[in-house]
């Protein structure tokens, strides 16, 4: 399906905001369904099948954390996250829910459409491409075991759970290990995408990842900063 024509559910109870958006992607070619409440956004989820959904954070009742989650754990729809609070807090919390990417209110238009078209391609091409039967399916490096295949991860031998996102973080990672990589080419890589101000996307990601696997702090450091230029896994 083109980019254009794809179904996008958006979740918003501003009715300024909902309806801006509504008029803009209908006259982009998009199929669009909207939403103002998290229980209505579920329910029609289950009937809908979107191909990307734009959700708000601050929804009345269940709000967009919430619905994130629930949503992810039926479904790899891609999630574009709107919110108004831009602490790095607040972004991992939509991150750790399922979200695939987040924008901070108030933003503009052509980024937003950038964004939403990036995640589509991503998801599309993902879907499309037959695996490579001379990839291997497990990645392994510095405690780390990665199969692609089952899309389990293991720590030090202990299993650990990631988000779609976070899984294809630290695949690009294990497939290029000891490696320096730059935040543009982890943009490309991971979001399929490089758009000036999104840097610090991959750092909040980054954050994240760390966190879970590396337990016991700096001496176990596996994720490092290289100042001014990107991160490299290592061995701790």
């Amino acid at each position: 399906m083109p980019i254009g024509n794809a179904k996008l559910l958006i979740v918003e109870d501003d009715p300024d905001v909902r309806n801006s958006l509504e008029r803009r992607f209908r006259f982009e070619g998009f199929q669009v369904t909207t939403a103002e409440r998290g229980e209505e956004a579920l329910d029609i989820m289950a009937d809908l099948e979107p191909d990307l959904v734009l959700l708000d954070v601050m929804l009345p009742g269940l709000d967009g954390f919430a619905v994130a989650e629930r949503i992810r754990n039926v479904s790899n729809v891609p999630i574009l996250m709107l919110t108004a609070k831009d602490s790095v807090e607040d972004r991992v919390s939509g991150l750790e829910r399922g979200a695939d990417d987040y924008l901070v209110k108030p933003f503009e238009l052509p980024e937003l459409m950038a964004r939403v078209r990036a995640l589509l391609r991503r998801s599309r091409i993902l879907s499309e491409t037959p695996p490579d039967p001379a990839e291997t399916d497990v990645l392994s490096y510095a405690g780390l075991t990665l199969n692609r295949k089952t899309r389990d991860v293991v720590v030090d031998g202990e299993p650990l759970e990631l988000t779609p996102r976070e899984f294809s973080l630290l695949e690009y990672f294990l497939q290029h290990p000891k490696q320096v990589l730059t935040r543009d080419q982890i943009l490309e890589a991971v979001w399929g995408y490089d758009s000036e101000g999104s840097s610090n996307l991959v750092d909040v990601y980054v954050l994240q990842l760390r966190k879970k696997i590396e337990s016991q702090g700096v001496s176990d450091r596996r994720l490092h900063t290289v100042r001014g230029v990107g991160y490299s896994l290592r061995e701790p």
